[in-house]
């Protein structure tokens, strides 16, 4: 394993603590997240020598940016329904999806969403847009662009993660209750924009 390997390695440790000491709500695993965390940071330090308590690209806040997030939009085959999937937590349906991770493509991130979401193995069709989704969201939302992508089944299992609790197909003019993370205004947007082939941005 050569240098940049063992770096991104390690990198991609931390990255894995600070999700989980984000979200997590067990004290167990915060503490053996920040134990993580602490440990991948002196190991970075170590291996760069380099102290990392300054300002660094390794600190989220002191560049804030946008998060970004990948959707996924698939139709059925006669383009008049959309897969959607569950929140298990909220009991609300959303397009497949979620935070891209590092190292990750914006279609491998499609594709790992689809599959961990909806037990759907898929094509990535095509780009339909890269969207601010801020202006959409509560005011003490996160700022976030998301990319969203056309996908197509090549298979569908009956497994899915814990996150969701429900995969079905929906009629476009007859949708579910949707997530609070977005809005019909937005869905809508997204959903229009493939159906007429269109790439939307901003």
């Amino acid at each position: 394993m050569d240098s940049k390997q063992i770096y991104d390695y390690i990198l991609k440790i931390q990255s894995i603590a600070k999700i989980g000491l984000v979200y997590s709500k067990d004290p167990y695993a915060l503490t053996n997240y920040q134990e993580i965390n602490d440990l991948s940071t002196k190991f970075l330090e170590d291996f760069m020598e380099v102290k990392l308590d300054r300002p660094n690209y390794f600190e989220r806040n002191i560049y804030p940016t946008p998060n970004v997030s990948v959707r996924t939009i698939i139709f059925s085959n006669d383009r008049k329904k959309i897969l959607m999937v569950r929140e298990a937590n909220s009991g609300e349906y959303s397009l497949p999806g979620g935070w891209a991770d590092l190292y990750d493509s914006p279609s491998q991130t499609a594709k790992n969403e689809c599959l961990q979401e909806a037990g759907a193995v898929i094509d990535v069709v095509r780009l339909v847009g890269i969207t601010e989704r801020t202006p959409y969201k509560k005011p003490n939302s996160v700022p976030e662009y998301v990319i969203i992508f056309e996908g197509k089944i090549k298979e569908l299992h009956q497994e899915h993660e814990y996150e969701t609790d429900d995969v079905n197909f929906f009629d476009i003019d007859n949708l579910p209750t949707i997530s609070r993370k977005t809005s019909k205004a937005e869905l809508m947007r997204f959903i229009t924009a493939a159906i007429n082939k269109e790439t939307i941005f901003d």
